[in-house]
């Protein structure tokens, strides 16, 4: 295996990536199949593109591309018999749309090379041997190019999950799935040019706002849109089950079939922002939001009292203590665990026969700044702005993470000037959301956004403000501070550059995957910046800005 799609890897002794063992816990075996699924994925976009030019579409093959390329992120799937049968429903897709195209067609059809024309082996241990050959690795390119195949597809990776996530709630686009589509086929081709490898992982960033367009219209259209609320963030008595990850439609219908039963459900993660939309509001038995990111899992989940939902991403190695009572949904997956598809009453069942919660001092938090709140104050923040009240806004979010050096998040909010604002999205929050700090005349000086699913509410926003100071977003007293760590937030940071946005701070870490001469082209054109240490960016980006 060689897999480096994540902050977490390992980069010991010169080594840039993953090899015998993920650190996420992914094994070769494992890893190894989830390249030969993408590699399959790219033959279906090679005859999904080709089809689509001759009026055909498959609508299974569009949301399987996405569903499984999600399967491959960091901490979602670690159950290689799931990804041996995904191989084969690959295959199946593929040639069903091959089938189609040739009949469609006739003479001029054109000849299947690399991934269309590639048959999977029927079992494990010759899937693994063919898997060997379709890493991201090339000896035969530069490392500049390896790379950036390896940004293309680390962003595809990203934007899928978040159409998936619009997908499930009903928002799809023909646009979108083509467009993803023919950006396999791309990387199906082995380019190699540079400047086309950058253009296209920018096109991705293009494409991912228009898929968070549709995730946002997704979430408010079925859930309204989100409200200032404060959430409980203790427990309260009672049998309990708790629902993480991102996915709000499980958590809905976690909260149908747990109505009248006594149960009560908790968020976790990144499901924190569900509690401040009216659509969540009327299940009184939401009662709040327990524990941190991610990250903090195996300690959080070991201390829960009541069986556990771990939906869409952000799984780590389930620990014995909570082995039995933790279940898997959507496109999760790890070896023993119970996976539910829709039925939830086992999880149900197990949240009846534990202990439940006990009763703790109550403790709150305010969430629930999605953009249509921001901008109902929009005239009130232009003013605070021209009167000196309010001199910057910071903008610190993204994924959180284990590894050191994540502390300079929660130092960077700690030292925000008083007259300063932090908006702040996707579960980096929780390194300082629970710390007091206050407002601007009003104006609260911490933000929630919501989920990392919610940028586009982020980037209205930015847009939104440039339009009231009659300026561009570069132009605005504001300043992006980063964490990123997997794929979806390669599609988020993708999105920024695309928008021009400049001046980004992002950390702990930069992607293993990108060399030196990229970052190089990303610093002279986008003024993208590692971060160093937190006071000192900070008195950087005060003194441009003064």
């Amino acid at each position: 295996m060689f897999c480096y799609q994540c902050e977490q890897t390992y980069r010991s002794g010169g080594n840039v990536g993953c090899t015998l063992l993920g650190v996420c816990g992914k094994d070769e075996t494992t890893a190894d199949l989830q390249d030969l699924l993408l590699y399959l994925l790219q033959g279906i976009g090679q005859y999904a593109t080709r089809a689509r030019g001759l009026g055909i579409t498959d609508r299974d093959a569009d949301a399987f591309i996405i569903y499984a390329a999600f399967t491959t992120l960091t901490n979602v799937n670690f159950n290689a018999s799931q990804f041996v049968t995904m191989i084969g429903e690959a295959a199946a897709h593929r040639d069903r749309l091959k089938a189609a195209y040739e009949k469609a067609a006739g003479a001029n059809a054109w000849q299947p090379t690399g991934p269309a024309a590639f048959t999977p082996a029927t079992t494990l241990a010759d899937l693994t041997v063919q898997a060997k050959a379709h890493g991201i690795l090339d000896a035969t390119q530069s490392d500049d190019v390896v790379g950036l195949r390896a940004l293309n597809l680390y962003g595809f990776k990203g934007v899928s999950a978040y159409t998936y996530h619009a997908y499930v709630l009903g928002q799809a686009s023909e646009d979108v799935f083509a467009a993803l589509e023919e950006h396999l086929d791309f990387l199906a081709s082995g380019p190699t040019d540079i400047d086309t490898l950058l253009d296209r992982a920018l096109g991705l960033g293009t494409l991912n706002l228009t898929v968070m367009g549709l995730l946002d219209a997704a979430n408010t259209g079925h859930f309204g849109m989100p409200e200032p609320t404060q959430v409980r963030i203790t427990t309260v008595p009672g049998k309990a089950i708790l629902v993480s990850g991102h996915d709000m439609r499980d958590l809905e219908a976690v909260l149908k079939a747990t109505e009248g039963t006594g149960i009560n459900v908790y968020t976790h993660g990144e499901l924190l922002p569900a509690n401040a939309y009216p659509g969540f509001k009327k299940y009184p038995h939401l009662v709040g939001n327990y524990g941190g990111a991610w990250q903090d899992q195996q300690t959080d989940f070991a201390n829960f009292p009541g069986a556990i939902l771990l939906t869409s991403n952000c799984l780590i190695e389930p620990k014995p203590a909570y082995r039995q009572r933790i279940f898997t949904s959507g496109p999760v997956g790890w070896p023993g665990l119970r996976h539910l598809e829709g039925d939830f009453i086992p999880l149900v069942q197990a949240a009846k026969a534990l202990p439940g919660c006990t009763q703790e001092p109550e403790k709150r938090i305010t969430i629930g700044f999605a953009r249509n709140t921001v901008l109902s104050v929009a005239g009130d923040i232009v003013e605070a702005v021209k009167s000196g009240a309010l001199t910057h806004f910071f903008l610190i979010g993204g994924c959180d993470g284990a590894a050191p050096g994540r502390n300079y998040y929660t130092e960077f909010a700690e030292n925000v000037p008083q007259s300063a604002a932090i908006l702040t999205l996707g579960c980096a929050k929780y390194r300082f959301n629970k710390l007091e700090f206050g407002d601007i005349g009003g104006i609260p000086r911490l933000l929630d956004i919501g989920q990392c699913n919610d940028t586009y509410s982020a980037i209205q926003i930015a847009l939104a403000l440039a339009d009231a100071f009659d300026c561009g977003v570069n132009d605005l007293p504001l300043t992006l501070v980063l964490s990123w760590f997997e794929q979806k937030a390669t599609a988020v940071l993708l999105t920024c550059l695309a928008l021009g946005i400049k001046g980004i701070y992002i950390g702990p870490t930069l992607p293993a995957y990108l060399t030196p001469a990229v970052i190089n082209i990303l610093v002279e054109k986008f003024g993208l910046t590692p971060i160093g240490d937190a006071r000192s960016d900070l008195d950087t980006i005060l003194a441009v800005g003064a």
